[in-house]
């Protein structure tokens, strides 16, 4: 999914952020002559991704320094395993360090809160999405890291397709105007490829969005109950979308209710960087 144009960028603003008139620690203790090799190494169990990101970050630094990934994007892995090795100059090493971790970490905390996301809804028809509320900057990275574990992408960015929410609808039926006929209005302007989305937060609301020819309609913040009726009232005229607080928890029975997609904003909003380190050893 990540291409070298794509994470070269972000990743150089990165170190530049991070040490703008160079790293002053590492020039004034650490010898000019001196090697480091280091291990990137887990100290929990995990579902890695981020491999050609953390590639990055070293080799920014330093296009001396070498550096094999030995884990796939993806890949399960436990407390103590070996993930990357590096090596080259100490200095370029430490100075790449903490970017090249905290981009790792964050991205493996994703994947792997993601596959625990994927697994609780294994054996339905559910599928695991993320949102738009990602880090300003670092969607390209949080999704790919979604998708590492195993979970599947909304709509990438407003341009994307058309996702009529609570704010949007009230705008657009201000004055009693007609929902169905407000967005069949709005159909008939599209292009026949591009997507419609719209958010329903009542099961009243269901049959005049239906009517208007919607591609998927989310029920947001329905119990399930509610979920499990208007999955039964859209009987397969649209795809049907749960949203709203959805936790570990209750995706589960969320799954179970029939619905076609999930999704799940803590993916990106409130993950928790998975628990990695560098192992580094200089010699002069």
């Amino acid at each position: 999914m990540l291409t070298t144009d794509q994470i070269d960028p972000v990743v150089r603003s990165a170190l530049a952020e991070d040490a703008p008139w160079g790293d002053v620690t590492s020039e004034f203790l650490i010898p000019v002559d001196a090697k480091a090799s280091a291990r990137l190494v887990a100290r929990e169990p995990g579902v890695f991704s981020g491999g050609d990101v953390f590639r990055a970050a070293m080799i920014l630094t330093d296009r001396t320094i070498e550096v094999t990934i030995a884990a796939q994007d993806g890949e399960p892995f436990e407390a103590g395993t070996v993930l990357a090795e590096v090596s080259g100059p100490a200095r370029s090493v430490l100075r790449a360090e903490r970017v090249a971790l905290n981009f790792v970490q964050r991205m493996s905390g994703i994947a792997t809160l993601t596959s625990r996301f994927v697994a609780e809804v294994a054996g339905t028809r559910a599928r695991i999405v993320d949102t738009r509320k990602t880090t300003p900057g670092l969607r390209l990275f949080e999704r790919h890291a979604v998708r590492s574990g195993g979970g599947h992408n909304h709509r990438f960015s407003l341009s994307d397709a058309v996702m009529a929410k609570d704010n949007h609808l009230a705008v657009l039926t201000a004055g009693g105007r007609d929902i169905t006929e407000a967005l069949l209005e709005v159909r008939s302007k599209l292009s026949h490829t591009t997507h419609i989305e719209v958010e329903v937060d009542r099961a009243d609301q269901i049959e005049a969005v239906l009517a208007a020819r919607v591609d998927t309609i989310m029920l947001d913040n329905f119990d399930l109950q509610q979920l499990r009726d208007g999955v039964a009232l859209v009987a397969g005229r649209a795809l049907v979308e749960a949203s709203g607080s959805v936790t570990l928890e209750t995706v589960g029975d969320v799954a179970r209710t029939g619905v076609d997609i999930i999704s799940v904003g803590a993916l990106t909003h409130s993950v928790r960087s998975v628990d990695l380190g560098l192992d580094i050893e200089v010699s002069t």
